[in-house]
């Protein structure tokens, strides 16, 4: 076989094979799975495109199988799907597409391998591999996709135009693959884009998303966020990051260029995680810089509670690329209006107080925060750069120390709120919030220990001051 596949992959293609015999229809891998083993990339999706009927000849294989795999089929599509072992294996008859203008969904015959080979998004993908009698194990390859491999290059089988037009999410994909392969996007491909991008409005906003965060999780994001922003997707699908772009000067003062510091940042954080989240927290942690930029005569370019304003944009753009808006969304809205504090710790003399502070907001995501920081640094400045992660690491010891003695991280009060209505009779109120926080202030600033008696005799005296008295 032209791939170099694994024994127990040899024995799963031959059982389709004999299935696809006892059919009398001829059948071929093809696609992302013949693409990955080539370039020797892990891969357990497998594309089985045959000349009849893709449902069919699903169900003759899986009663190859002892036990049989369970058949999902999709009748309407034409497609079914069995899992064997770790192979997810999808069965689908050879088509010819055509498009309408205005709409991405094809009318859909029946076609040869080369009508299906015809209607793929790129030449890497438009690979094939008999598994027929006459010439198994064979490449088909029209469109030259192993050249293309060579030359990690990513071109289209047919005009580019047409290819993006009849299908704009394929203009995403060529990025993706750009950037999850570092491979280059061909001169008349890349043209092809630029000339479509509008046509980008009739894809949904799930399927942009999707692609979207797989070029978050390549290995270096910023090769496909940069298509994207030069390309001019970037401008549709994500305005707020274009924001970012561009470095103004005033009285001979400037300022970074944001969009290429987070790309930068995005990349630093990529070495260290694969988690989506971490890596959006990285994508957005001065997505608030453009609203709060301004000139200070004598000082230079400010952006004074980008934060803040970050992070309430978090839930917007979340909602926006239709991202869960639960636990993961609030983890980012935190790491974005966090990102500072740890680095403002590197430049004061550091307190106990402002490291419980700091333990008590960020709880369990404290490490999470120390990575993103940790990335922020994008100096070019070697010297810079070995003072702030020197500095960083001393934050880092103190976190641990103060961690280690007062337990402070996901810590509550000793004294809750409602402890502090039954003891006053209050209902709940301002005022019980307001007690609660000078309770808690006061352990976090180190002024009363962290235990019931210090945390209630100071309740005491903070509800004097509200002419409360305890209920007797």
């Amino acid at each position: 076989m032209f791939i170099d596949c694994s024994e127990k992959e040899r024995f799963i293609f031959a059982k389709i094979a004999h299935a696809a015999a006892q059919l009398e229809t001829e059948c071929y891998i093809i696609g992302g799975f013949v693409r990955d083993k080539i370039l020797g990339r892990e891969t357990a999706d497998v594309d089985i495109v045959c000349l009849g009927d893709g449902i069919e000849l699903a169900h003759a294989t899986a009663r190859l199988f002892h036990p049989q795999p369970r058949v999902s089929f999709f009748k309407n599509f034409g497609t079914a799907h069995i899992k064997v072992d770790d192979l997810d294996i999808e069965f689908v008859g050879a088509r010819k597409e055509s498009y309408r203008y205005h709409s991405r969904k094809p009318e859909v015959t029946p076609g040869t391998l080369e009508d299906d080979q015809q209607r793929r998004d790129f030449t890497i993908n438009a690979l094939a591999i008999s598994l027929n009698p006459n010439n198994y194990g064979a490449l088909i390859d029209p469109f030259e996709g192993i050249q293309a491999l060579e030359a990690k290059m990513i071109r289209t089988p047919l005009d580019p135009d047409q290819t993006f037009s009849d299908d704009p999410l394929r203009m995403m994909r060529a990025i993706r693959f750009a950037s999850q392969l570092r491979f280059f996007i061909e001169e008349h491909t890349w043209q092809g884009i630029q000339n479509n991008i509008e046509r980008i409005h009739i894809i949904s906003q799930e399927r942009i998303t999707d692609e979207l965060n797989k070029i978050l999780l390549s290995k270096k994001p910023s090769v496909g966020l940069d298509l994207l922003y030069q390309s001019g997707l970037l401008h549709i699908i994500f305005p707020q990051m274009i924001d970012l772009a561009g470095a103004e000067y005033k009285d001979g003062m400037g300022h970074k260029d944001n969009f290429y510091h987070t790309l930068q940042v995005v990349d630093n954080i990529a070495e260290n995680t694969d988690d989506l989240w971490l890596r959006w927290a990285a994508l957005l942690h001065d997505i608030g810089k453009p609203a709060t930029k301004r000139f200070e005569e004598g000082h230079g370019w400010t952006f004074h509670g980008h934060e803040v304003v970050g992070g309430r944009m978090v839930p917007k753009i979340f909602a926006r690329f239709r991202l869960p808006m639960d636990h993961k969304m609030r983890f980012v809205k935190k790491l974005v209006e966090l990102h500072l504090r740890p680095i403002s710790l590197t430049k004061e003399n550091i307190t106990d107080s402002a490291i419980r502070r700091l333990l008590f907001d960020a709880g369990d995501d404290i490490d999470a925060l120390m990575t993103l920081c940790k990335a922020d640094i994008t100096s070019k400045n070697k010297q810079k750069v070995k003072r702030y992660l020197d500095n960083f690491e001393m934050v880092r010891y103190r976190l641990e120390a103060v961690e280690e003695s007062d337990r402070i991280r996901n810590w509550q009060p000793p004294v809750t709120g409602e402890m502090i209505m039954e003891i006053f009779g209050l209902p709940p109120c301002k005022q019980v919030g307001d007690i609660k926080n000078a309770i808690r202030d006061a352990i976090l600033d180190g002024e009363i220990e962290n235990n019931y008696d210090a945390a209630y005799d100071f309740m005491l005296k903070t509800a004097k001051a509200f002419n409360l008295e305890p209920v007797k």
